[in-house]
């Protein structure tokens, strides 16, 4: 059975919005973007180290996913997240989207917990969602998230989109790794206690 991992890049303030590009993301007025970059380096350096290993699968909201299939296909694969990404299955949640375009992708439509819950059981090693906030939000609210990789870097945006909202109940975490860049982003695992121990 497949763990789903969320990998997400935040602010100390837990914005994660337009994190690689001035025009990545400019609702609400966004006027940040590209703020992840100057760390961008410093956690590859640290955290590229077999972080591919495990993962069997990516799943994407379709936003998120656009943008993606956009870039990744024109890199090379000299570089092992572009070939990574290129050759491994995706699966991307739309009630729009037909043509994914980028191969081997998946469009899941209907219900939402249902078929992630069937990628799960069918899957092994892990599945990671890569940014897609709103599906992470609604898949946290429905519990269906085993792990997050946080990668928190050492600024106050002020403004922004944030990872986290509201939840049926509170959530207790397992830090079970963490490591710093050389530029002070934090690096963080965390995997899900079971429910008897939430407070």
């Amino acid at each position: 059975m497949s763990k789903l991992i969320a990998i997400e890049f935040l602010s100390v303030d837990g914005v994660m919005q337009g994190l690689g590009s001035p025009d990545e993301d400019r609702d609400g007025g966004f006027e940040h973007g590209g703020w992840g970059a100057p760390y961008a380096e410093a956690i590859h350096t640290t955290a590229a180290a077999g972080a591919l290993g495990n993962t069997t699968g990516y799943l994407f909201g379709r936003r998120t996913y656009e943008k993606m299939a956009a870039y990744w296909p024109t890199v090379s694969a000299d570089n092992p997240m572009a070939a990574h990404l290129n050759a491994t299955p995706k699966y991307v949640v739309s009630a729009t989207l037909t043509d994914p375009g980028w191969a081997p992708t998946r469009v899941l439509t209907g219900d939402l917990s249902g078929n992630i819950a069937a990628l799960k059981e069918a899957g092994i090693g892990d599945i990671v969602i890569l940014g897609s906030g709103m599906l992470v939000r609604r898949l946290l609210h429905d519990e269906l998230i085993d792990g997050l990789r946080l990668f928190v870097h050492p600024l106050l945006l002020g403004s922004g989109k944030r990872l986290f909202g509201d939840l049926p109940a509170p959530r207790p975490l397992r830090l079970v790794g963490s490591d710093t860049t050389a530029l002070g982003s934090l690096v963080l695992a965390y995997e899900f206690e079971p429910r008897s121990l939430t407070l």
